[in-house]
């Protein structure tokens, strides 16, 4: 029957991987020198451990892979990561995990499988490995071309906010009707939504139907407007920024007053129709005023 193994021998042989001297690790662990090179030469730590070790090894190996690609949604480079031939498989999820969170110990203590302690002390020290500086550098390069990509995104967006055109979303004139009790026909104002499938819901905050009818409530225009103007003020090469500039040029002075008005005549349209009246009436209603 095969003697069993002693568990600091697994232990060591996780430091020695990670690049640590022989004395250091016995140091760490608490035994003589003579002890860790004793377990270096009957496991063939240089060989890639004993035949147990490496099967244990293995499957925390491909254990620790099939997380890291479970949790990735996103080419984050974690791909290329994995078939990095020239770093072990810790060193692979060492650089992933630490692109991650920018911990040494416990990006380490996660690869590894090691204490917190032995972490502490090598995970630095793998920091000043080149392939391995270089692979995380690849990673954070990554990682910074997909928050410009998101910023964009945000960007882009408050644009269609700020520029939004009511008429996108609603439709209004004047329609004929007859009343049913005198048989009479009559004009009146109607305000009509328009198919959700033709316009760009997400700039809709709120569709609502109440006693008084359906009204719809567009994003805050003024506060996109407002983001925009300090974005820009801090990212004046940004190449939304000849747009917004054409944009606001386009837009008079008072066109957020008017906007507003237009807003509420719908509204009250909506609100409280009466029989013939159109929107010229309330237009002019507010000029005699």
């Amino acid at each position: 029957m095969a003697a069993r193994k002693n568990p600091l021998a697994d232990r060591a042989y996780e430091l020695y991987k990670g690049g640590m001297k022989l004395v250091d690790i016995a140091d760490q662990i608490g035994c003589s020198p003579a002890t860790i090179r004793t377990w270096k030469n009957r496991y063939k730590w240089d060989n890639g451990g004993s035949e147990t070790f490496q099967k244990k090894s293995e499957t925390k190996r491909n254990v620790s892979k099939k997380k890291i690609r479970d949790e990735t949604t996103l080419d984050d480079g974690t791909k290329e990561t994995l078939q990095n031939d020239d770093l072990t498989p810790e060193q692979q999820m060492f650089c992933i995990y630490y692109s991650r969170t920018f911990n040494a110990a416990q990006s380490y203590q996660k690869a590894y499988g090691c204490s917190y302690e032995s972490a502490i002390a090598n995970g630095s020290r793998l920091l000043t490995n080149d392939k391995v500086r270089a692979e995380i550098e690849r990673l954070k390069e990554i990682k910074r071309q997909q928050i410009v990509a998101g910023a964009d995104d945000i960007v882009e967006l408050q644009m269609r906010i700020a520029f939004a055109d009511i008429g996108n979303y609603v439709s209004f004139g004047q329609k004929e009707v007859t009343d049913i009790e005198t048989d009479e026909t009559y004009m009146i104002s109607v305000v009509d939504l328009k198919e959700s499938k033709n316009t760009d819901t997400q700039l809709i905050q709120e569709v609502k139907r109440g006693k008084d009818g359906v009204s719809m409530k567009l994003a805050d225009k003024q506060k996109a407007i407002d983001w925009l103007s300090k974005y820009f003020l801090v990212h004046p090469d940004d190449k939304y920024k000849a747009e917004f500039d054409k944009k606001r040029a386009e837009v008079s002075d008072n066109s957020g007053e008017k906007i507003l008005q237009n807003m509420q005549m719908i509204a009250d349209i909506l609100q409280h129709p009466v029989a013939n009246r159109s929107i010229s009436d309330l237009e002019e209603g507010d000029a005699d005023e």
